[in-house]
């Protein structure tokens, strides 16, 4: 007698969130085109908060037939355990087609924060609590539509630190091309002296040393910029290499990090985009966004470290400009839903139970 093969088993789908950002952004196009991909869909089950006007809308233009399932947001109809691949939350109240858009408007902040913020309540339930999700994409916002709402923000990245009551974040880029995390983001450039601190710069190297031992990098090799042009020449331009970030370095190298530097940022990520470094911690946000922005504009993702949920964004803004025309590149958007799939998976792995596990 032999025995009965077993079936299968088949691994459950996480349940991502994706919030719109910006009505009046690309958000609603980058969205749809990304999810009107059968490869995305198959990836896992997806929960959009926004506005089904704009997305149908967005379909429209680009010659997409809907492929979700609209529930109003506040129905009692709402439920996360998923019978559609992709379920949208709709916030009609907002309604804003037909008005002025393509510019920032306090409509538009009140109904880009309402979205995050359900769906980070959303991402905070404990695991196998209904309508919980196991990550969240996030579709850009526009700062000014924040400001105009009454937002005290600068952006995603500060009020999600607020909501999850993060002690520490840091904002990592990743792609094929070159891996950056900041130690100071929306911060003027005048500013950066004043909240410049050797904490400021380890915890970066820390959290990205972390993130990429996560994402199956055994052992990361992570370059750290200077502040100064040259990284200072010994102290000749400045001392903040030799007083605060050479001291981060020998904190993290102590913690047993393969961290270097600092290095002059005009030719540290040369060598990156060329193998030699695997993460490189830049200290203010135009001097890491630059280079990945030239070298994986289309694919780059923005993924916040330090978080106790998964968030990823792409790496791009609300392109006002190009709304309406059917020209939003959905690449980034599409790597963020991958990198935020990946990163489910691999925590769901490492606490030995199945992502979304009642919802698959």
């Amino acid at each position: 007698m032999t025995d009965k093969p077993t079936k299968p088993t088949r691994t459950p789908r996480p349940v991502v969130g994706i919030t719109m950002g910006e009505p009046a952004g690309i958000g609603p196009e980058v969205v749809v085109k990304t999810l009107a991909d059968p490869a995305i869909r198959k990836l896992a089950r997806f929960v959009v908060f926004g506005l089904n006007e704009m997305l149908a809308y967005a379909a429209d233009l680009a010659e997409v037939e809907p492929f979700w399932w609209r529930i109003q947001h506040d129905s009692p109809r709402t439920s996360f355990d998923l019978v559609h691949d992709v379920i949208v939350l709709d916030y009609d109240e907002y309604s804003i087609l037909g008005q002025a858009v393509q510019q920032p408007t306090k409509q538009g902040g009140q109904a880009s924060l309402r979205f995050l913020d359900d769906a980070i309540t959303a991402a905070l339930r404990s695991p196998g609590e209904a309508n919980r999700i196991d990550a969240l994409v996030t579709a850009p916002i526009c700062k000014q539509s924040w400001s105009l709402a009454g937002c005290r923000f600068p952006g995603h990245t500060e009020l999600l630190q607020h909501r999850c009551k993060a002690k520490r974040v840091a904002m990592m880029f990743a792609s094929s091309k070159l891996n950056v995390v900041l130690a100071t983001v929306h911060v003027p450039l005048m500013e950066v002296r004043h909240q410049f601190t050797i904490g400021k710069v380890f915890d970066p190297i820390d959290l990205g040393n972390e993130a990429l031992l996560q994402l199956g990098i055994r052992r990361p090799r992570i370059a750290v910029c200077g502040l100064n042009p040259h990284a200072s020449e010994q102290g000749q331009f400045g001392d903040e290499e030799q007083r605060i970030i050479q001291p981060a370095i020998d904190v993290a190298q102590r913690a047993g990090i393969d961290a270097h530097g600092p290095f002059p940022a005009d030719t540290v990520f040369r060598d990156a985009a060329a193998g030699k470094w695997d993460l490189v911690v830049a200290m203010y946000h135009d001097q890491g966004l630059i280079p990945v922005k030239l070298l994986a504009f289309d694919e780059a993702v923005n993924m916040t470290l330090g978080l106790p949920i998964i968030r990823t964004s792409p790496d791009h803004g609300t392109a006002f400009d190009i709304v309406g025309q059917n020209k939003a590149d959905p690449s980034s958007f599409k790597s963020a839903v991958k990198l935020a799939v990946a990163a489910a998976r691999n925590q769901a792995a490492a606490s030995g139970k199945p992502a979304a596990t009642k919802r698959a």
